[in-house]
């Protein structure tokens, strides 16, 4: 463990404020990450607590606490945190006190500061020099040592602790700042062997929240889906020349891994991008990005309507052949490329309108140049970003994940799956490999050592596919030409069964989905069609002004389930619970978890939707059996809370009684009109709508996300029997 003193040199300012940090109850999982890999974990809400006003990349804050806070121990975390803020004070450079800084190096001749440098060739005079981005210093002669030892100095700049020193001259041309000292901020090497034994020791739901914890996510906030959709982010820095889109609602965090998480990663804007700047510059024969970095993302790349063709066309054989010709030569290089964009429209708008890449530059919407995309990340099913979203417990220091996964780009994990499954021959040599690349990357991600079992590969080789598939379906709504050959997104496990992979989307949107292909199928001709608030398809709409006076159609009750996918939007009680228990005079609620503010919240909905669906002079009986609150602290808070929703039910003609039962396990509810509801998992559906007042979930079931995926049965019992239970 380092010890609390400053390493960067004599500390003589003073930090404003000794207050201390609050500390976060631990968790079993916080113990465990402490004890397989101490010194390499760090408490992951200390990066807001030191930051202050430090416009610096989390990995540069995770970086320093590292040194002095990798510790479960409060007190020595408490003064890591004293020396990593006095570490800020003094060397940090901000932009605006740079004239202060100056003069500080000029009085004592020398001084260490954190600032992000860049590095250009001065070809005039044969030196090198670097730039230091706050201090606002450019000229300072680098020796080309140090150049050789850190290239990505001389591409997008690098984040260092410098030594600079100040002579001046009389001679004007002569810069006075000479640069004594240069050290990137990373992780010297890690010890893979180490990191591989530590991994068994977790089962891999623990090692999952790990990784969410290590890029500052609260595992408990995400479902199994939301993880690997987070997950999905890091795989350009674990496998080599892998492509990968995701558009989205703004405020999901899409492109916080590539700016904060990684040193080997570097974003810019889609509209800075040119053919010099990200491959070769034929000038001077250097190599750009692409040669220097384990990955380049675009940042509001949907933005940029006017895309240059030319490097559209480069680009388009990089993505394929992981190579580019400028002039008469040929490089390589192994930069994962992640291309991040705003939606202005909802899915399905797009899928009724245009396709999914609706926002793209048109240049980019070329299909050949989209069918070298790997995977595609439903940025709509992320929930913008909420403060009980970042974790407190503890994660890697990021650079020290950041060097494991770039050791890990050099293994090829693409073929595990094929133990126990099988892609179908239908899927093209680019569908393959877009599919294979995921899995691959995910394996090393979830999997490290290789070892998992048949259903924990399932689960990725099905993510991988569907991931694929979405970009491939875009293809074909694009380029009709590419529907002649039919494609399968399918699997065959060992006992030759197949299994089919759809998008979230295309269950959610069967007759949107499939629009084009089914217009085909009618010779061309298309129907309005009336989606209702789950998704599904109700009545089809006349092509008249019959449209106008058209009455609603009862919906037709049927026995049978229906299934729900993490992520799915379009579902509410309207549609899910109110059919099947309408003109019901009891109805029983069976669901052992209304116990916290959001459960009481949806019973009350429920609760209200039959009040309004109830003629004013009806009333109707509602019992809820669930359980009690076992912990003394909560009790109360239940008791009051079911307290005043049955004020407000009662008032409104919905008399409802609690009965408090243990060891329940059923969630169900049994109305007196002969239909019982099965609820795979209860009245608590939906992840929690966003922060926003205004967020229209809030008041709109059917704009929230499902949490997990579930089943729902309905099945038709007497109404004797019904009217008994």
């Amino acid at each position: 463990m380092a010890s609390a003193e400053d390493p960067l040199g004599e500390v003589d300012l003073l930090v404003a404020g000794d207050e201390t940090v609050g500390v976060p109850a631990k968790s079993d999982l916080d113990d465990k990450i402490n004890e397989q890999f101490a010194g390499a974990v760090v408490r992951k809400d200390l990066v807001k607590t030191v930051r202050g006003n430090a416009v610096v990349p989390s990995y540069v804050l995770e970086y320093l606490l590292g040194q002095y806070a990798a510790s479960d121990d409060e007190a020595t975390i408490q003064a890591g945190i004293d020396s990593v803020r006095k570490i800020l004070a003094t060397h940090y450079v901000n932009r605006n006190e740079h004239m202060l800084v100056k003069s500080e190096i000029r009085r004592k001749g020398r001084h260490r500061v954190i600032d992000k440098v860049t590095v250009t060739l001065n070809e005039k005079n044969d030196v090198h020099e670097a730039e230091f981005e706050n201090l606002q210093v450019k000229g300072v002669i680098i020796d080309d040592i140090t150049v050789k030892q850190n290239p990505k100095l001389l591409v997008g700049g690098v984040w260092c602790i410098c030594e600079i020193e100040y002579f001046h001259s009389d001679d004007q041309r002569v810069v006075p700042w000479i640069l004594a000292s240069l050290k990137p901020i990373q992780v010297a090497g890690v010890d893979i062997d180490h990191f591989y034994e530590a991994r068994r020791g977790f089962t891999t739901e623990e090692w999952i929240d790990l990784l969410m914890q290590s890029i500052g996510l609260n595992p408990e906030q995400f479902n199994d889906r939301g993880k690997l959709i987070a997950l999905t982010r890091l795989i350009p820095f674990v496998e080599r020349n892998y492509n990968v889109v995701e558009l989205g609602p703004k405020g999901t965090g899409k492109s916080h891994i590539f700016s904060e998480f990684s040193p080997n990663g570097i974003l810019i804007s889609g509209g800075e991008v040119t053919v010099a700047k990200l491959f070769v510059n034929n000038a001077s024969g250097r190599i750009g990005l692409v040669g220097y970095w384990d990955c380049v993302a675009f940042d509001e790349f949907a933005a940029n309507r006017r895309a240059d063709q030319n490097l559209v066309n480069v680009m388009k054989n990089y993505l394929a052949n992981k190579s580019f010709s400028r002039g008469t030569s040929i490089y390589g290089a192994e930069a994962s490329m992640a291309f991040i964009g705003n939606t202005t429209h909802t899915v399905p708008y797009m899928l009724k309108n245009s396709d999914l890449f609706d926002e793209l530059p048109d240049a980019y919407r070329d299909p050949a140049w989209l069918d070298r995309i790997h995977h595609y990340i439903p940025g709509w099913e992320v929930a913008p970003i909420r403060s009980e979203m970042f974790s407190s417990g503890y994660g890697f220091v990021v650079d020290y994940l950041a060097e494991i996964l770039r050791a890990k780009r050099v293994e090829d994990f693409s073929d595990r799956y094929q133990e126990h499954f099988t892609l179908d021959n239908s899927l093209s040599t680019r569908d393959q490999d877009g599919v294979r690349k995921t899995f691959s990357g995910l394996m090393k991600l979830v999997h490290p050592t290789g070892e998992a079992n048949e259903e924990e590969i399932r689960t990725l080789l099905e993510f991988a596919i569907e991931g694929r598939k979405r970009v491939k379906d875009s293809i074909l709504r694009i380029d009709a030409t590419m529907r002649d050959s039919p494609v399968h997104f399918r699997y065959a496990d060992n006992q030759g069964d197949w299994h089919e992979v759809g998008t979230l989307e295309e269950s959610q949107y069967p007759q949107l989905y499939r629009r084009d292909w089914d217009a085909e199928a009618a010779g061309g001709e298309t129907v309005a069609e009336d989606l209702s608030v789950d998704g599904n398809v109700a009545n089809p709409l006349p092509s008249t002004a019959e449209q106008t006076v058209v009455a609603p159609v009862a919906p037709v009750l049927t026995e049978g389930h229906r299934d729900f996918r993490a992520g799915q939007k379009g579902v509410s009680y309207a549609t899910l619970i109110l059919p099947y228990v309408r003109g019901a005079s009891t109805i029983t609620i069976t669901d052992p978890y209304i116990r916290m503010p959001h459960q009481g919240r949806n019973l009350a909905d429920l609760l209200s939707l039959l009040a309004t669906a109830k003629d004013d002079a009806d009333e109707i009986d509602v019992v809820l059996v669930t359980a009690e609150e076992a912990k003394p602290e909560y009790k109360q808070g239940q008791l009051l809370m079911l307290k005043a929703i049955k004020d407000a039910s009662d008032a409104a003609g919905v008399r409802l009684a609690v009965r408090f039962e243990d060891s329940l396990h059923d969630r169900r509810i049994e109305a007196s009109n002969g239909w019982r509801i099965d609820l795979g998992k209860g009245l608590d559906i939906w992840q929690r709508p966003s922060d926003n007042p205004f967020d229209f979930g809030r008041s709109r079931q059917e704009f929230r996300l499902i949490a997990s995926a579930f089943s729902v049965h309905y099945v038709k019992v007497s109404t004797t029997s019904a009217e008994t239970s």
